[in-house]
C-alpha cells in the first residue's frame, strides 16, 4: 500500500505571521513569504509539509485552508507558501471559486498578518533513504516538491528526477527556480511536460515533452532502479500516473503521495481513466447492522439512513463505509474541510478541533453520535 497523507502536527494552535513578500509566480500561482510577527520566533518544518491558514473573509466568516510550504526548510526565519487561485469546480460551475485562495490573491498584501497553525502532514522527504528520488508533480502539486528539491540540492548526493506537468508556460510556476536548484550539483535531472504549449513556449523551447506524461516518457527518463517516488497533483493526474508508475514495476510502498481522498481511488486494480468521467451517484452498500432499535445516522441530501457501527472511529468513517464521499483532508480536526451541518441530534468530539466550528456545524472526522442524528453533507 502506498504512503498516504496522514497528520503530524508539530505545533498546536494558531500564531500570527506577517507577510513580508508577495510574488506572482505564474498566471494562477502567487507566493507569500511570512515571518513571525514577534520578529524572533522560528518555524521548523520538514520538506513536504503544509501550513493551516485561518482567514477572515467578508462578513466575518472564517475559513481554514491548507497550503504547502514551498521554500527552503533550512531558512528558519521566513517561510513561503504558494497558492493557486482556484476557480469554480469544472464539474460544478454553479459553485463559487475558491474563497480562501481568491481572498489571498486579491486582498492580502505585504505588511498584512495571517494566522497560521502547523506545520503538519507526513508527506515528507525521507532523508535517511539512500534510494534515487523521483519528484513527480502536476499543476500546483509542485509546491511541496520544490521544498524537497531545495533540500536535495544542498544536503544530498542522491540522484533526483524532477518531473512536472502543467498546461503551458503561462501557468508554469518556479521554472527558473527549479532549474537553478538543479544546477547546484550533478545528478539532478529536470523534465517539463506541457499539455498544450502556446506559441511562446514553442519558440523558447520551454518544455521537454508535449501532451500527457506517457509510459514511454517515464521509461526514457527513469533508468531501471529502486526509486522513492513522491507524487502530488490534481485528482486525475494522480490516478493516471499512479497507474503508470505501478505498470513500470515501481512498488506501491515506494510511491509516497499527498492526496486528499480515499486511498482506494489511487490503489484500485482496474485501469483508471486519464480524462474526468461523468459524475455518477455513489454506489451505496447495505447497512452493516439492523436499523431497528439501533442508534441511527441519516445522511443528507441522499436520505441514506444507517445504523451507527461501533467499529467506526468517526462519522466520516461511517459515511465512507456506506459508499458516501464527503470532503476531508486531515482526518484529525485540524483543517475543517469535513465541516457539515448537524440537522438533528447530538454528537461528541473524541478529539478536540483546532478551530471549533460555529453552532450547528460539526467535523465528521472527529465526532461520534450520542443520539440519533441527521447530518447534511452539502458544504
Amino acid at each position: 500500500m502506498g504512503t498516504q497523507l496522514q497528520t503530524l502536527s508539530s505545533s498546536a494552535g494558531f500564531k500570527t505571521f506577517r507577510v513580508i513578500e508577495k510574488k506572482q509566480e505564474s498566471a494562477v500561482i502567487t507566493s507569500f513569504v511570512l515571518t513571525a510577527s514577534d520578529g524572533v520566533s522560528n518555524l521548523c518544518f520538514r520538506p513536504g509539509q503544509y501550513l493551516i491558514v485561518r482567514l477572515a473573509l467578508d462578513g466575518g466568516v472564517k475559513v481554514l485552508r491548507n497550503y504547502s510550504l514551498s521554500g527552503d526548510a533550512n531558512d528558519l526565519a521566513r517561510v513561503r507558501i504558494s497558492v493557486k487561485r482556484e476557480p469554480a469546480p469544472f464539474d460544478q460551475p454553479e459553485l463559487p471559486p475558491g474563497q480562501g485562495s481568491n481572498h489571498l490573491h486579491d486582498h492580502v498584501q505585504i505588511g498584512d498578518f495571517l494566522e497560521i497553525a502547523g506545520p503538519t502532514g507526513t508527506f515528507v522527504l525521507d532523508e535517511e533513504s539512500p534510494r534515487p528520488v523521483v519528484l513527480f508533480s502536476g499543476g500546483v502539486g509542485l509546491t511541496p516538491m520544490l521544498s524537497m528539491l531545495h533540500q536535495l540540492s544542498t544536503h544530498s548526493s542522491r540522484p533526483v528526477y524532477f518531473i512536472h506537468a502543467c498546461e503551458n508556460g503561462a501557468v508554469h510556476a518556479f521554472r527558473d527556480e527549479v532549474l537553478a536548484l538543479a544546477s547546484r550539483r550533478p545528478g539532478i535531472s529536470v523534465h517539463f511536460c506541457y499539455r498544450n504549449p502556446n506559441a511562446d513556449d514553442q519558440a523558447s523551447a520551454a518544455f521537454h515533452s508535449q501532451g500527457l506524461v506517457s509510459r514511454e516518457t517515464l521509461q526514457r527518463l527513469l533508468p531501471l532502479d529502486d526509486y522513492d517516488v513522491y507524487l502530488c497533483g490534481p485528482r486525475f493526474f494522480m490516478q493516471a500516473n499512479w497507474r503508470l508508475l505501478r505498470d513500470l514495476g515501481i512498488a506501491s510502498q515506494r510511491i509516497h503521495y499527498e492526496f486528499f481522498g480515499p486511498a482506494t481511488i489511487l490503489e484500485e486494480d482496474e485501469v483508471v481513466p486519464v480524462a474526468p468521467p461523468p459524475r455518477a451517484s455513489p454506489v451505496l452498500k447495505a447497512p452493516t447492522a439492523s436499523i431497528e432499535g439501533a442508534l441511527t445516522v441519516e445522511f443528507l441530501p441522499s436520505g441514506r439512513r444507517v445504523a451507527w457501527d461501533q467499529n467506526c472511529q468517526s462519522l466520516l468513517e461511517l459515511a465512507e463505509q456506506n459508499g458516501l464521499t464527503p470532503s476531508f483532508n486531515c482526518r484529525a480536526g485540524l483543517c475543517n474541510t469535513c465541516q457539515v451541518t448537524l440537522r438533528k441530534g447530538s454528537v461528541e468530539y473524541f478529539e478536540e478541533p483546532l478551530d471549533t466550528p460555529e453552532c450547528g456545524r460539526i467535523l465528521l472526522c472527529c465526532t461520534r453520535p450520542t443520539t440519533a442524528v441527521t447530518v447534511d453533507l452539502r458544504q
